[in-house]
């Protein structure tokens, strides 16, 4: 490992990833300006750790030489959604922006893992201007609803205890409790209409005591 030189090496993965953080974060700004629903709730991006790497080019027998190609997840972004249908909303606008381009699609959602596992996975080639010139990057964007990400974070917790080998009884709790949140999930699609109502109702409400009229005043 002391062949690379990890501070330098992250820089470029450090850039692309305040940038698709802020890309985002104003795509959803934008969505709200204009008095329309977004699909985008919060987003949270980082850089894999040095030792993080590490371990995984040991576990996935990743050499120096092709670790910027076969490890596509060094630069992650989260997006996480209100709904089951905004993710894939998501996933459609990252298809058509010009500023990027996407490589591989992994939906764990219609095809859940084993463990009870749901999120969207795109790796995206992300180019981002250096001092020497273009260089592109790949990014893992991983699109999930609030509830996936909650099941999701309890997991990577217990995954630090564990190592991944779960006490049987923990094991099938995580199943149960992945299949509780999806279910959430989908009762919350079959009223998203109602709770859009209600969100533009309070987004209404909150505006017009902001701006009071001439009346109001």
């Amino acid at each position: 490992m002391s062949e690379i030189k990890w501070n330098e090496f992250l820089i470029p993965y450090s850039q692309a990833v305040d940038e698709l953080k802020i890309k985002f974060r104003n795509l959803r700004k934008e969505f709200l300006e204009k008095n329309e629903h977004s699909p985008i709730e919060f987003v949270t991006g980082r850089v894999k750790t040095v030792d993080s790497i590490k371990e995984k080019m040991r576990r996935r027998f990743i050499k120096e030489d092709l670790l910027e190609q076969d490890m596509q997840d060094i630069a992650g972004i989260r997006i996480q959604c209100q709904f089951v249908e905004d993710i894939y909303d998501v996933a459609k606008l990252l298809h058509i922006r010009e500023d990027m381009r996407v490589i591989e699609e992994r939906d764990y959602i219609a095809n859940s893992k084993p463990s009870g596992y749901r999120s969207y996975h795109v790796v995206i080639e992300y180019p981002i201007q250096t001092a020497s010139g273009q260089k592109n990057i790949l990014a893992e964007i991983q699109i999930r609803t609030l509830a996936m990400n909650f099941w999701s974070t309890i997991e990577h917790s217990l995954n630090y205890k564990y190592q991944g080998d779960f006490p049987e009884e923990i094991n099938e709790r995580l199943k149960r409790a992945a299949e509780a949140s999806f279910m959430l999930d989908e009762e919350m699609s079959k009223i998203r209409e109602e709770i859009q109502d209600a969100q533009q109702y309070f987004t209404d409400r909150k505006r017009d005591l902001n701006n009071p009229t001439e009346h109001d005043k």
